[in-house]
């Protein structure tokens, strides 16, 4: 899997009603942060956990995508990725497709509708969730399941593709490898499979 320099910085907000009152201990924040270090080789630089309130959830994604997560030296860093773990099933106080539809720039279904493609040889129970996912300035922001074993199979199943569109929305691609273009900027992409994006 491709790497990226600088490395993908990643903030991971858990929505949780009992998570929040501290009747119960997050594992699906933890989890994901683990996967996105180990397997993006990814730096978490920030993470929150907040009950499922609209207004808790947009203030967090808006002031981790546009004012980022206070590093060192005072530094603010904005991150690449902004994923959220729970709410996206269909009980009444799961809100967070709602609440993140209404602080996004521009959708991008197509990441998880992937994914749940992916995960439908394991459970069809995937197209439960009705996770969003788009971008808010230079952010990818990405609803999982709240579940340990939802969130972290559904974060698999695109892993392969993040670091690219991570990259794009750094604006870092402006060359893509095909052969009838001419590099510009020294950035050059190779896709190996037989289409691109």
């Amino acid at each position: 899997m491709d790497r990226l320099s600088p490395p993908i910085t990643v903030t991971v907000l858990t929505v949780s009603d009992r998570c929040s009152r501290g009747e119960t201990t997050d594992t699906s924040g933890p989890g994901l942060q683990d996967i996105c270090r180990d397997q993006l080789g990814a730096t978490v630089i920030g993470t929150r956990c907040v009950p499922d309130e609209p207004a808790d959830i947009t203030e967090a994604i808006r002031n981790w995508a546009l004012q980022g997560v206070c590093g060192g030296q005072h530094a603010r860093v904005k991150p690449d990725l902004i994923i959220t773990t729970g709410g996206t099933g269909l009980a009444p106080r799961d809100v967070t497709p709602e609440a993140t539809a209404s602080v996004l720039e521009r959708r991008h279904p197509a990441l998880l509708e992937l994914a749940r493609l992916r995960c439908y040889q394991i459970t069809p129970r995937t197209f439960l969730s009705r996770g969003e996912c788009g971008t808010l300035a230079r952010s990818l922001i990405i609803n999982l399941p709240g579940s340990v074993r939802g969130s972290s199979e559904t974060l698999g199943a695109i892993l392969d593709i993040l670091p690219h569109a991570i990259e794009t929305l750094r604006g870092d691609v402006q060359d893509d490898g095909r052969t009838d273009v001419t590099p510009t900027t020294g950035r050059v992409i190779q896709h190996h499979d037989k289409g691109g994006a």
